[in-house]
């Protein structure tokens, strides 16, 4: 059985681990980044937890601009109390988990989050492989970002909320 809770301290090992396994060394967020994510972000850094501990995550901050830039992989925006755009800056699931609905679970539980903050809208930058799995739930794809992280070609998608 599958539940999410806020992201604790305690789950930062697990965390980078899933992160690490999940993207390139030039994607993926520093133990320093998710740090800050963690002291930054209580409300909107979320892990998805099995009996025996964490099988994934989603974070990103909830801020006046509608899209992520490159700067907030680094520095962590503090949330708005109400408002603005639910932003993601990482989705990622352990690979014993992956193919089991774990991140459109952790979708949905950061969009209710959202919508219980009253934000409009709910984006993130993919690449291109990871499109689809965001257009069936409920993204739309905008445009290529202007991102230049990690050397990558990035799509911004959208999610009214």
């Amino acid at each position: 059985m599958i539940t999410i809770t806020p992201a604790r301290q305690a789950d930062l090992p697990a965390i980078l681990a899933i992160e690490r396994a999940g993207f390139s060394e030039a994607e993926a967020g520093s133990p320093a980044a998710f740090r800050d994510r963690l002291a930054k972000l209580p409300d909107t850094f979320l892990v998805a937890r099995t009996d025996t501990g964490v099988a994934g995550f989603i974070v990103g901050p909830a801020v006046r601009e509608e899209f992520v830039t490159d700067e907030m992989y680094d520095r962590t925006p503090r949330n708005l109390p109400t408002g603005g755009h639910q932003l993601v800056l990482s989705l990622a699931v352990a690979p014993d988990y992956q193919g089991r609905g774990i991140g459109s679970q952790l979708l949905a539980a950061l969009a209710t989050v959202a919508r219980q903050a009253q934000r409009t809208t709910m984006s993130l930058d993919s690449l291109a492989a990871n499109v689809p799995f965001y257009e069936r739930n409920g993204f739309q794809k905008v445009n290529v970002s202007p991102s230049s992280h990690a050397g990558e070609t990035w799509y911004r998608l959208v999610k009214q909320l």
